[in-house]
């Protein structure tokens, strides 16, 4: 007799453990494809592209910055032929010859010292908003990912459900039809099939949509995901 409990107590424990796992659907969660999917956005998703380009374009402003610290400086020369006579003869700088001369913008050289740090400023906001920008793109495929596994999830139970109110009514039909059943009670079977049905095509709908979310997100098929 304690043989056979013990036999019926192990028994439940494995149904037990097979109802749970039918019901969670953590199980149903591929880690390795979410970081798939979670890389794939970031190189595919329109706005983490342009993110990127941001990045890059404040980037190249540092060297760009740099050089225009030469933009202070504006060389000029005068040239006047040797055999001309000298405008003025009494003005020792004005001679024949080459004259060369640098002028120096006085307010465009206080200026670069805060357009270089402007420059780098600007950098290092770029990254931290693609970086913020790119915490919360992973969130969103989670999400995405996560209500597409829950659909899969759901189709399954619905689909299953399903099926076992068809056989439910296909056995209450037969059993109306020999006077085994009222009509009220065949009635309620088609009114479960009914609603079983209905429910299924909302998750499949449901499914499809989800589906269409994660691919919008990733750039790309599931079917062609590696």
């Amino acid at each position: 007799m304690k043989k056979l409990v013990n036999i019926i107590v192990v028994t439940l424990m494995f149904l037990s453990i097979n109802v749970y796992a039918q019901e969670s659907i953590i199980g149903e969660i591929k880690y390795a494809d979410l970081e798939k999917y979670i890389s794939l956005a970031k190189e595919n998703y329109p706005k983490a592209k342009a993110y990127n380009e941001t990045i890059s374009k404040a980037k190249n402003e540092l060297p760009i910055t740099a050089l225009s610290y030469l933009d202070i400086f504006n060389a000029s020369y005068f040239y006047r032929p040797d055999d001309r006579s000298v405008l003025d003869p009494i003005n020792p700088y004005n001679v024949n010859g080459f004259q060369f001369g640098v002028n120096v913008n006085l307010g465009t050289f206080l200026q670069k010292p805060f357009n270089a740090r402007k420059a780098k400023s600007d950098y290092k906001i770029a990254q931290y908003q693609a970086k913020e920008y790119e915490l919360g793109l992973e969130v969103e495929v989670k999400k995405r990912y996560y209500n597409y596994i829950q659909q899969l999830s759901q189709l399954k139970i619905y689909t299953a459900s399903m099926q076992d109110n068809k056989n439910t009514a296909d056995n209450l039909r037969y059993k109306f039809e020999k006077g085994e059943i009222s009509l009220d009670t065949y009635n309620q079977s088609r009114i479960n099939l009914t609603s079983a049905t209905t429910s299924k095509i909302q998750t499949e709908v449901n499914l499809l949509s989800a589906k269409d979310a994660l691919e919008e997100i990733i750039g790309m098929k599931l079917a062609d995901v590696k």
